[in-house]
């Protein structure tokens, strides 16, 4: 906790809330576009989008009367006892975004029940075709799929699965294409599939007949730090899918819905899923939202044999849809897709510019405005910094001191190495790029000089 925030924790009265620590923050008093304001009138840049959330930015007027204009009609309605045209509006347009087939969606409140929902229906899918003896759903290392123990089973992210394990089935994992970690000869197609055909090998390993899917994200979140593999992996990935029979689920929960400049990133490489799980910028952070949409020849054989064995209350609840559907119009109708892209170009050259003023980032890697670096102790070896230095916590506080939130996580599985994600909402403009660049160059300066790193001066 630095010192600001010690002295805001120690004015104000205990709380009764608990998550992660006991680390205490200002109390927010409103939020407008990419910035934040504090109960003290101070002032922070959203350069993370909360957690990867935020995408259109803070305040909209137009999402907000959507949602009030809901919210005169009802704020609840049972599915089991109602439709509700938001949500069957949102479910129209979100099947004609994605490819032809793919199209039946199941709605949520969030991510980690997003993929909880893939990981049933690919089980009752294979129930309801004869294939029961498939149940192994493959991941990769290090990776990051939600909270709950479903989600966790195909988390890999140590700190986070090691103390529940006794209570779950821990799923199999391949290594995560970290090519830029490799000292090989091989150039970045060669590596690309050497990666891939890592989950060739995993399903002959644990026999062909018990897997039934393979999870990935096609650019990382958290726990990799908006890791993009080579273009080879992701087609041969789809063929190794397609030759076992095995069912390709996308977590596209942090780089869906525009983050990386297409609606969903797989679109980059043409890679088509099976099931794909959506959240945090599906609604943008207005209401709790995430879906499963799957593809009709999954979906219909379940409900045939009896009907899908799964859901949670608040289910295509009518005033989260309406701020999904509100969210997705402003998206489209401001070219922010467009604008992820152009931005995030801008803000990509000027992460490579600090890595070039900052010989202890190591990498600068992303899509679109989903964008990390990685700091290290040599970028020849990509040794990561000491873990006693905590950078993945200290960088993060001096941004913050400085107005600036960013994110991040330790990129080795959760035991060392430091990334830090730089995310703002798909609504930035130049000049806010130019002082998110400022404030974390201010703040890699600063850190530097207290973990005895060298930097390099600042062009004139």
């Amino acid at each position: 906790m630095t010192a600001t925030t010690a002295i805001a924790a120690e004015t104000r009265d205990p709380s009764n809330l608990f998550y992660q620590s006991r680390t205490r923050r200002p109390i927010v008093a409103r939020a407008e576009g990419i910035y934040f304001w504090d109960r003290d009138g101070r002032r922070y840049i959203d350069g993370s989008s909360g957690a990867m959330v935020a995408n259109i930015g803070h305040g909209n007027p137009r999402v907000l009367a959507a949602m009030r204009q809901q919210m005169e009609e009802t704020t609840f309605a049972y599915r089991l006892h109602f439709e509700n045209e938001a949500a069957e509006t949102l479910a129209r347009r979100i099947a004609q975004r994605l490819p032809e087939g793919l199209d039946r969606v199941f709605f949520v409140s969030g991510g980690s029940e997003a993929v909880e929902s893939c990981l049933k229906l690919a089980r009752q899918h294979a129930l309801a075709t004869g294939q029961a003896g498939r149940y192994k759903v493959i991941s990769r290392y290090p990776s990051y799929h939600g909270a709950t123990l479903g989600a966790l089973a195909v988390t890999g992210y140590t700190p986070m699965t090691a103390p529940f394990a006794p209570m779950m089935q821990e799923m199999p994992k391949i290594p995560a294409p970290t090519c830029y970690l490799d000292s090989d000869s091989l150039d970045w197609k060669a590596r690309g599939l050497r990666y891939a055909e890592m989950l060739r090998a995993e399903i002959r390993r644990q026999g062909p007949e018990t897997v039934l899917a393979f999870i990935m994200e096609p650019v990382g979140g958290a726990s990799t730090g908006a890791l993009v593999a080579p273009d080879s992996y992701y087609a041969r990935i789809r063929e190794i899918c397609d030759e076992y029979g095995i069912l390709l689920i996308l977590d596209e929960v942090m780089s869906g819905v525009g983050r990386t400049g297409r609606f969903l990133a797989a679109e980059h490489w043409n890679l088509r899923p099976d099931i794909v799980a959506l959240s945090k910028g599906f609604a943008a952070g207005y209401a709790p939202l995430g879906a499963m949409v799957a593809d009709r020849r999954l979906v219909e054989p379940v409900l045939d044999a009896g009907g899908f064995i799964h859901g949670h209350t608040y289910a295509g609840n009518p005033l989260a849809c309406a701020a999904g559907l509100a969210v997705l119009e402003e998206i489209e109708s401001r070219d922010l897709m467009g604008n992820a892209t152009r931005m995030g170009g801008l803000l990509k050259s000027g992460l490579a510019g600090l890595m070039a003023r900052c010989p202890f980032i190591g990498d600068v890697r992303g899509l679109g405005l989903l964008l990390a670096f990685e700091t290290v102790t040599d970028r020849q070896t990509m040794q990561p910094l000491p873990p006693a230095l905590n950078a993945h916590s200290r960088l993060v506080e001096i941004a913050y001191e400085k107005g600036l939130i960013i994110y991040s996580r330790r990129t080795r599985g959760g035991l060392e190495g430091d990334h830090f994600m730089v995310c703002p909402p798909m609504i930035v403009d130049e000049a806010e790029i130019a002082e998110i660049l400022r404030l974390l160059e201010e703040s890699l300066v600063i850190f530097a000089a207290e973990a005895g790193l060298s930097t390099l001066p600042a062009e004139a």
